[in-house]
């Protein structure tokens, strides 16, 4: 089994999917206004509308409710990004942060409040954790 994709339910698919373009440097291919995905090397952020919801089972997900999960994107450079960022982004949790794992992390909220995590690995132990996905 491989893990692919983290969907998030959305109000406005268009502007959270037009929010990760802009942090990530990525394009999204959307279809119509009701689903979005930014796909990477490994992984998928999908953005679906609420009207997608009962697709799977009425009353499934709600949007804006994530208060658990984080949406985190490696990065070349975090510090590069947040300075990019900085006049354009509207919620900052934290600046660049050395994590006690030898991560530098950049904490900040998409639109709908989802917190999502830019990082670029900083010691030589999480360096070498995340080689692979420097390819």
């Amino acid at each position: 089994m491989n893990f692919v994709s983290v969907r998030v339910i959305t109000n406005d698919v268009a502007r959270l999917a037009d929010f990760y373009e802009l942090i990530t440097g990525g394009t999204t291919v959307r279809t119509g206004d009701v689903f979005a995905e930014l796909t990477t090397p490994f992984a998928t952020l999908a953005i679906g509308d609420t009207r997608t919801v009962p697709a799977f089972a009425p009353g499934a997900a709600e949007p804006a409710q994530i208060r658990s999960a984080i949406i985190e994107f490696l990065t070349l450079d975090v510090d590069a990004d947040y300075a990019r960022l900085k006049g354009v982004v509207d919620s900052w949790v934290n600046e660049p942060t050395l994590m006690p794992w030898g991560n530098r992390s950049l904490l900040l909220r998409d639109p709908d409040g989802n917190l999502v995590n830019l990082f670029t690995p900083a010691t030589p132990d999480a360096i070498a954790k995340f080689a692979r996905f420097r390819a």
